[in-house]
């Protein structure tokens, strides 16, 4: 059985606990072991703290990296803004020396190390490349044949150079995994378009925000999705509280949500009341 420290983040214990319910359920199904972060903090969001001072940023990741390393396990997150974070900070202190050794400075005034081995997943990656969509098709109890509109966000996939997960202006890992459903990935414009609210854009530039959200959103429905299917809670945040305003009402699902009701769990389990553009299926 695959094992891997559990990163939460913030959004989706907070706000959308089904992501992480059904994270859970499904992880379980699928034979992968979620242990818990014990003590995990913010990522922290590069976007923000990056932008201000890159070495408390690295600190801040590098802590939560040392958490793993000591459990001896690689981390996954269910989050594209974690991903980016932890991911980019790995990457830069694992093959640093020079950078890592000042952030151990830091560290070493909370009694902490951190040695730079810790890898660090995406959930869809090990959905993917690990389990296997074969796998995830034979724990379907209750096929789906929805039309969705997949969802990318920025961080899955980007750098591209580095991650090298798929080609990120043609994906289609997503669209494999939510097809593992019976549900059909529809075509649609733009698909690789921010949401809009990622890197401190939303709290400075409210309008800016709202036209990549509305744009992505006409797309979709052009597409004639029925759902959202995203692979990141902040993006689902952005999705499911800015529709209304806009004047849009496609529900909006986290793909363990929708890997979730292909299983059989409930709509209390999936947490599908907290949703602000109501789920129907």
């Amino acid at each position: 059985m695959a094992k891997y420290a559990f990163f939460l983040g913030c959004v989706a214990p907070l706000r959308y606990p089904g992501i992480e319910k059904s994270t859970r359920v499904v992880c379980e199904k699928l034979g992968i072991e979620l242990v818990d972060l014990t003590d995990a903090s913010c990522c922290p969001a590069p976007g923000v703290i990056r932008a201000f001072s890159k070495t408390t940023w690295l600190a801040a990741a590098a802590r939560n990296l040392a958490l793993a390393e000591k459990m001896n396990l690689p981390i996954v997150t269910i989050c594209n803004g974690c991903y980016g974070s932890l991911f980019d900070a790995a990457h830069e202190l694992n093959n640093n020396p020079e950078e890592l050794a000042k952030v151990n400075e830091i560290l070493a005034k909370v009694g902490m190390k951190y040695n730079g081995t810790t890898k660090v997943h995406h959930f869809a990656e090990v959905l993917y490349y690990e389990v296997g969509v074969e796998k995830i098709k034979a724990a379907v109890t209750k096929p789906l044949e929805y039309g969705i509109a997949t969802f990318y966000g920025c961080h899955f996939l980007k750098p591209s150079d580095i991650k090298g997960l798929d080609d990120s202006d043609n994906p289609h890992i997503l669209d494999d995994l939510v097809e593992a459903t019976g549900c059909k990935s529809l075509p649609r414009k733009q698909r690789t378009l921010c949401c809009g609210s990622g890197g401190g854009l939303k709290a400075a530039f409210g309008n800016v925000t709202k036209e990549f959200t509305q744009t992505n959103l006409e797309n979709m429905k052009e597409s004639g999705a029925q759902f959202i299917v995203d692979v990141c809670p902040f993006c689902h945040l952005q999705f499911d509280t800015a529709q209304a305003e806009l004047g849009f009402n496609i529900p909006v699902l986290h793909l363990c949500q929708l890997y979730g009701i292909a299983m059989g769990m409930t709509e209390a389990e999936l947490g599908l009341s907290l949703h602000k553009i109501p789920v129907k299926l």
